[in-house]
């Protein structure tokens, strides 16, 4: 039987995204943790997509080599890729969730698709459904909700900036990926984006002025805790637990669902990075921030949906 004449198992393609979307979630509090141990944004950034981007290459060039070859023209549209796609969605969202509760800053960086949305409206000029303009307005009035904008913007005004700018950087991710996978395998192009994010990290924190002692040193996982963990352990969690298998069950999951229910489902984020960092860093919303992050959700649920294709 061909690869095209497959039969999709929905069952596989829930368990694979489901499992995606916590370890994601985990992974906020682990790099938060890591924020907390003294190892700053721009550092773990750096730590995060050069550890995945040596096993990613690994990968591809066992699966996918001859996709990994580019043409000196497409050299810049990899290199933005990588850096405005990746390098700065995981600078902007560590900066974020250092200032800010992590639930608040991915709800926050989550309307991405609304920005996706309104740019396939007027940036491509798709055709999309009505329903839009009303995601948008859900999505903003849960937005006032969680910054409690009416009782004077208790957030902090650095964390709300980076997480804001995370969600622009997430949707050009998006926007920009949706393209570069239809000319390439998906490993192949987070491979490629992942090295042109490792040689920016490389050029703005060169290797050899990064203190390991960090790396070698102990972190205390818990919050209100005396007991610690070795801080690479952590380190190896992000980037293996964190980051290469999450992406590569997203990438499981999109074999047996529809993107539009990988997307929908991939909003439960939040919610479960909320109830981890609940447990482990003794997080949690306000009453008015927990209304506002599920109306920006149902928001984001909306504008996935308000795509014709």
């Amino acid at each position: 039987m061909s690869n095209s004449q497959r039969v999709k198992n929905p069952v596989i393609g829930h368990i694979a995204l489901l499992s995606s979307v916590m370890l994601f979630a985990a992974n906020g509090s682990v790099s938060k943790s890591l924020l907390l141990s003294g190892i700053d944004a721009a550092q773990l950034s750096q730590i995060r997509v050069t550890g995945a981007f040596v096993i990613l290459i690994v990968l591809a060039l066992i699966f996918v080599r001859s996709q990994l070859k580019l043409k000196i023209a497409e050299l810049p549209k990899f290199f933005a890729y990588g850096i405005i796609g990746v390098a700065l969605v995981q600078y902007l969202y560590f900066v974020a969730i250092n200032r800010l509760d992590i639930g608040v800053a991915l709800v926050i960086e989550y309307t991405a698709p609304v920005l996706v949305a309104l740019w396939a409206r007027f940036g491509e000029k798709e055709s999309v459904k009505q329903r839009v303009w009303y995601a948008l307005a859900i999505t903003l009035f849960g937005l006032s909700m969680v910054t409690n904008i009416w009782g004077g913007f208790t957030l902090d005004s650095i964390g709300f900036i980076a997480a804001a700018l995370a969600a622009i950087s997430l949707a050009v991710y998006f926007v920009m990926g949706e393209k570069l996978v239809a000319a390439r395998a998906p490993l192949a192009v987070v491979t490629l984006a992942f090295g042109a994010s490792t040689i920016f990290w490389a050029i703005l924190e060169p290797w050899w002025n990064f203190d390991l002692d960090l790396i070698l040193g102990e972190t205390v996982l818990f919050t209100n805790s005396t007991s610690t963990i070795p801080t690479w352990i952590l380190v190896s969690w992000m980037i293996l637990l964190g980051t290469i298998a999450p992406f590569f069950l997203s990438f499981v999951s999109l074999k047996h669902l529809k993107a539009r229910t990988v997307a929908i489902v991939g909003t439960l984020e939040p919610v479960a990075a909320s109830a981890i960092a609940f447990v482990l860093l003794d997080e949690s919303f306000l009453a008015i921030q927990l209304l506002g992050g599920a109306a920006v959700l149902i928001g984001v649920m909306l504008a996935e949906s308000a795509k014709e294709k």
